[in-house]
């Protein structure tokens, strides 16, 4: 698809648009396809907040991580583009099991609640032009990278970028720029602590081989 995409503004609260499409999930198992068929063209945003909800709370999904991770690589990187995004089968057609992803997509709704009374039109300059859309995109795709780092038993490496990617969409959603740049604080934050993560693994291994050197 080449058309272009146009983000439209909403006076809806992100919480309420996000159980209306939850509750829309009937069956056994739903597919992302399914989900952006629920949404329409104009919903890459949303798609990409819903993606985010199962990774702000501790769970294991089976499916999950793949389908939703590269989904929001792909749509970001559509945004970054300005065109709608072409995603594979593979991920659009994947079954993923209703009785365990809707609980998951209810409870980051309840928390997505929370940050309704704080979602405002500000800091117009972080969500409008083609250029800010572009450079938001790409904090997006950032997120979804490092969401889709295979740190899964980690305690919070899921959840840092998942929170950015949440942020990120929904103030882009709400063009609220204080909320984007809260997106962009926990893309940094995540960067940091993968960074320590990464330190402490390299000092224990170090430690190990001095010990049985």
């Amino acid at each position: 698809m080449d058309a272009d995409i146009e983000f439209q503004d909403t006076s809806t609260s992100l919480s309420e648009t996000l159980r209306k499409l939850i509750d829309g999930i009937k069956g056994q198992s739903v597919t992302l396809r399914e989900l952006m068929d629920a949404v329409g063209e104009q919903g890459l945003l949303l798609i990409c907040a819903v993606a985010s909800l199962p990774f702000l709370i501790p769970v294991s999904i089976p499916g999950v991580s793949t389908v939703f991770g590269a989904a929001i690589i792909l749509i970001s990187l559509a945004i970054m583009a300005n065109r709608l995004p072409w995603l594979p089968k593979k991920i659009l057609d994947r079954q993923l099991d209703t009785k365990k992803l809707v609980p998951a997509l209810e409870k980051g709704v309840n928390i997505v609640s929370r940050l309704d009374r704080f979602l405002k039109p500000r800091l117009s300059a972080l969500t409008t032009g083609k250029l800010v859309n572009r450079v938001n995109g790409l904090a997006i795709t950032v997120a979804g990278v490092l969401l889709m780092f295979p740190l899964g038993l980690v305690p919070f490496s899921n959840t840092l970028p998942g929170i950015a990617i949440l942020l990120l969409s929904t103030g882009m959603i709400q063009r609220d720029g204080l909320i984007v740049l809260g997106g962009y604080v926990f893309n940094v934050i995540t960067v940091i602590y993968f960074g320590a993560l990464a330190y402490a693994a390299f000092s224990a291994g170090q430690g190990l081989a001095s010990l049985f050197g």
